[in-house]
């Protein structure tokens, strides 16, 4: 159970939501939790419940409200309490528990992936998703509303702010557009929101229109404020009317911890390309250096904007030709005519603009060409390529991981040289285990790979596909650098069939002998792939009876699970062999050795969907894997799939061509496609239990209750 402050007061517990409705205890509940785990005195809490002129009866009137709030507590099972203390009250909360704390704690992590701005976009973009609409719609409370909620509403701001500075660093300013045009509409006095709304318009080509947005907040604060646009505001106007290039875009608003504002480093100034080619833009070179440490034996001596320079072989861990760049004290690195710059760790400078990055060339070192005169370069996201690491207690698939390993350490096919690489497609439903089969599996062959074993994540962390030309040149680089011999490359939830087709031209060392080895996993069946570039297909379904008993022994030890087995086989069946659910149940029974599998099977079975997550990270969940699922879905896809699974398993059937029903054929095989429909019996296709009931639940709570307190 948790409590939701972003938006309407409300409960929730799992999907299931109350709002409650606006009442003096709801004001109550309101004050108390936005000074959660603090004493707020009870003068306080009069003025947020009754406002400035209070009845002569209050503080008895504020014991009722509290004992009222109590009793709805225990009605909905609310573990939390509210503590009488000396001169007030005090209720305790955790991130888990209240949306509030959730939101600031999800910012404050983000203020430590700065070194990656993808991770920390997604982790802001994570921290916004809990705010649920109007701010205490539902509550009645004067001082609440004018002393507290524009202080929450400029947190939300601050956050906003930072994920439209990354967006525009990231050159991605067509998304950055998406939340600006509503942000400047919204607050049209947030100025920043303008000035960032200008600069998107100007980078994306559009300059007509960021000068007119310019003419029209300036006609606001002169109308609404008599004030003049800020300097930096006018600084703006200017270099977009003389089409200057307004070099690397970095993120300086400060990020909000807790309601304060930290400052962030000033954003590196750009150097000016076409004044000097040979001399490499200072904030392209501050994010190579940002991008490996200096330590190491290849380090060059000397220090450049305050950070320790490193050569190109640190910085990408590819050897690039040519020269040394040589370091004036105090300034960027400067390279003789015609020497490549220092690259980033994870590939080539990628344009501001979202051109594309460098294509590979096959096997050679990758060096960046000199940059063009007027270039300019965005910070890059963390390099998303890593060795394969290891899969704790891996268990069962004995069948899938030996064919598996046959396969990739079958003798190359005869062929001409530049034949495709050997292609392993493992598919099937999300959470069903491919991405541990060919981890385990690659680990198992990697001395027949000497080159080594790659995991390729082929989606970002927010969940969007990677364009296949970025991860091109990362891949190249990798396989630059690797040893000799053969590598196997895990492509690692695929999309679609565009993001591997370029991975399959990549040469071996030198261009000589047969490609890496590739092991695709996705939960399309990416049969167009197969066709055009042949392959094996390893479809995954869920564990047998064995198979899930063999996980938990492995994952709760032989001496708890077979001091109760008839109980260990109810968690198995309750969470339907399902290999995610599995492993949340076993992580959840790990962290309370105490409790017997029998109770754990009765507490299971009562809500398995809400009780199958994990209480201090609650992405990792079976509904949230399930709506991340159905959220890459077609809209008419979602909708076909929902009707199916809340009517009856007739719809199933197979009808005959003539028959199609409510779902036509062509629209089951593409739900089957997506991993969303298993094959039968009975009937062609089938849908998990789990997957079904959370459509159905899903479907019931769409409408939120109201309940009064």
């Amino acid at each position: 159970m948790r409590f939701q402050l972003l938006g309407p007061l409300a409960l929730a517990d799992g999907p299931d939501t109350v709002v409650l409705q606006p009442s003096k205890p709801a004001n109550l509940l309101a004050a108390l939790l936005l000074h959660a785990n603090s004493p707020v005195s009870a003068e306080y809490l009069q003025r947020a419940v009754w406002g400035e002129e209070q009845p002569a009866t209050a503080r008895a009137a504020l014991q009722t409200c509290v004992l009222r709030l109590r009793r709805l507590f225990s009605k909905h099972g609310v573990t939390t309490s509210i503590d009488a203390v000396p001169g007030g009250y005090r209720i305790t909360a955790a991130p888990p528990t209240l949306d509030l704390l959730g939101f600031r704690d999800r910012v404050r992590r983000a203020a430590g992936l700065d070194r990656d701005p993808e991770a920390e976009l997604c982790a802001l973009r994570d921290a916004l998703s809990l705010w649920q609409g109007s701010l205490l719609a539902n509550v009645r409370s004067v001082v609440l509303h004018r002393d507290e909620v524009p202080r929450l509403a400029e947190e939300r701001l601050r956050a906003v702010e930072r994920v439209c500075d990354l967006l525009l660093g990231l050159g991605r300013c067509g998304e950055a557009l998406v939340d600006l045009w509503t942000a400047t509409r919204v607050h049209p006095g947030h100025e920043r929101f303008h000035e960032q709304l200008i600069e998107a318009l100007y980078r994306s080509g559009r300059q007509s229109q960021a000068l007119a947005e310019y003419r029209r907040v300036k006609g606001f604060l002169l109308e609404e404020l008599g004030v003049d646009p800020s300097p930096s505001l006018r600084r703006l106007e200017l270099a977009v009317l003389r089409g200057e290039d307004l070099g690397p875009a970095g993120p300086a608003a400060p990020r909000v911890i807790r309601g304060e504002s930290v400052p962030l480093p000033a954003a590196r100034p750009a150097t000016a390309l076409d004044a000097a080619p040979s001399t490499v833009s200072a904030a392209a070179t501050g994010t190579a250096l940002d991008a490996a440490s200096a330590t190491g034996p290849d380090a060059v001596t000397g220090t450049a904007q305050g950070v320790s320079p490193v050569t190109p072989q640190a910085a990408s861990g590819v050897v690039a030709p040519g020269p040394t760049p040589v370091l004036p004290q105090g300034g960027p690195p400067v390279l003789p005519q015609g020497g490549p710059p220092v690259l980033p760790q994870g590939g080539p400078p990628v344009p501001a603009q979202g051109g594309p990055p460098a294509p590979a060339q096959g096997a050679t070192p990758i060096a960046a060409p000199a940059p063009a005169a007027g270039t300019t370069f965005a910070p890059l996201a963390a390099p998303r390529i890593e060795p394969v690491p290891a899969v704790p207690h891996f268990t069962g698939r004995a069948a899938e991981a030996a064919a598996l390993t046959a396969r990739l350490t079958a003798p190359p096919p005869p062929g001409p040289e530049d034949h495709r690489p050997l292609t392993v497609l493992v598919s099937g439903a999300p959470g069903i285990g491919k991405s541990a089969l060919a981890q385990h599996a690659a680990r198992l062959v990697r001395d027949a790979f000497p080159a080594g074993q790659l995991l390729v994540r082929m989606t970002r962390a927010d969940g969007e596909p990677r364009p296949a030309g970025e991860v091109v040149a990362e891949v190249a680089a990798a396989l630059a650098a690797s040893g000799e011999g053969r590598a196997v490359l895990i492509l690692d939830d695929v999309v679609d069939a565009d993001q591997v087709r370029p991975l399959l031209t990549l040469r071996g060392e030198a261009g000589a002998g047969p490609g890496p080895a590739v092991v695709v996993t996705s939960r399309m069946g990416l049969g167009g792939l197969i066709a055009t570039h042949g392959g094996w297909v390893q479809r995954l379904t869920t564990f047998t009876e064995t198979e899930s008993y063999a996980l938990l022994l492995t994952a709760l030890g032989a001496e708890r699970v077979e001091a109760e087995p008839r109980a260990a086989r109810r968690l198995a069946a309750v969470c339907g062999h399902f290999p995610a659910a599995l492993r949340i149940l076993t992580a959840r029974l790990l962290t309370r050795p105490g409790l017997r599998l029998a109770d754990a099977a009765d507490w299971l079975g009562d809500d398995p969907l809400a009780r199958l997550t994990l209480t201090d990270s609650p992405d990792h969940s079976v509904t949230g894997l399930f709506d991340r699922a159905l959220g890459r879905l077609d809209p008419r896809l979602s909708e076909a799939f929902t009707h199916l699974a809340q009517g009856p398993p007739t719809l199933l059937d197979d009808r005959g061509p003539d028959d199609d029903g409510p779902v036509p054929e062509a629209v089951r095989e593409q739900l089957a496609d997506a991993g969303l429909l298993e094959d039968g019996p009975p009937g062609p296709y089938r849908i998990h239990d789990l997957l079904r009931a959370h459509v159905r639940r899903t479907a019931r709570i769409r409408d939120r209750r109201t309940e009064k307190v």
